[in-house]
């Protein structure tokens, strides 16, 4: 097991104290939505990344199998638990970078939170492997974190600072220390926690590297987040939040 797997793993027991749930009822996404217009009783799904699992109930009434792949053992175990008494759904401990046995069997693919690899070769290669996992006229949906949403908070939270009557320096180091910029690469769009590293997206990336990856179409929209996962949440909730990515892509 890959450093990485163990550490996600070890994170399984308390991922939604610890991570931005993008499916709390707070939180305004179109995934849901997009994956209910696509279900479809004679087709398959898979969950690539499934985490904890918070998908699988709903991707097991939609589609006829799915195929729940996550390369962390702590995670399978957690998301076992989501779909007790469900048959249609197929667990897999394996990377995104290791999908061969898959090609061409599936015609629904998501991926949340799940596309962060910290190496770009990881990556691109694994949207290559979902890629050829899809029949012809599939569909990917999925959510990734935005740096651009960070740079966003950063801002509402130097306003604060500035209205509360702090110096320009230490407004910025106030704002920096809330939005937690010392765990973030913002050239790079890298995220430090823990060990565990995650890559963060800004629209523009998510386009060109699903293009590359042999994704003609690609729609993004805004996944309104949930300001209580945010610290200063009291003060900033008259602000519109900030947000991760949703990407809809088809072959």
């Amino acid at each position: 097991m890959s450093d990485q797997a163990q550490l996600w793993s070890r994170a399984a027991a308390s991922y939604e104290r610890e991570y931005v749930d993008p499916y709390r009822a707070d939180v305004r996404s179109p995934l849901l939505k997009t994956l209910q217009g696509l279900s479809d009783t004679k087709k398959d799904a898979a969950d690539f990344g499934c985490g904890v699992g918070p998908l699988l109930p709903v991707l097991a009434k939609q589609f006829r199998h799915v195929y729940a792949v996550d390369f962390a053992p702590g995670m399978l175990e957690r998301a076992r638990g989501q779909v007790v008494g469900v048959d249609n759904v197929e667990f897999l401990q394996r990377g995104l970078t290791d999908l061969t046995s898959l090609a061409g069997r599936v015609d629904v693919a998501a991926a949340v939170n799940s596309l962060v690899m910290p190496s770009l070769d990881d990556l691109e290669t694994a949207l290559g492997q979902i890629r050829r996992a899809l029949r012809p006229g599939g569909h990917f949906v999925g959510i990734v974190p935005s740096v651009d949403g960070v740079h966003y908070y950063t801002m509402v939270l130097l306003d604060r600072a500035r209205k509360m009557g702090l110096p320009p320096e230490k407004a910025r180091q106030n704002a920096a220390h809330h939005a937690e910029h010392d765990t973030l690469d913002f050239g790079f769009g890298e995220f430090h926690h823990g060990g565990l590293r995650q890559h963060f997206w800004h629209p523009f990336e998510i386009r060109y590297r699903l293009r590359r990856a042999g994704f003609p179409r690609v729609r993004v929209a805004k996944v309104h987040l949930s300001w209580e996962q945010f610290g200063c949440n009291a003060e900033l909730r008259r602000e519109p939040p900030p947000w991760d990515w949703f990407f809809h892509a088809t072959v």
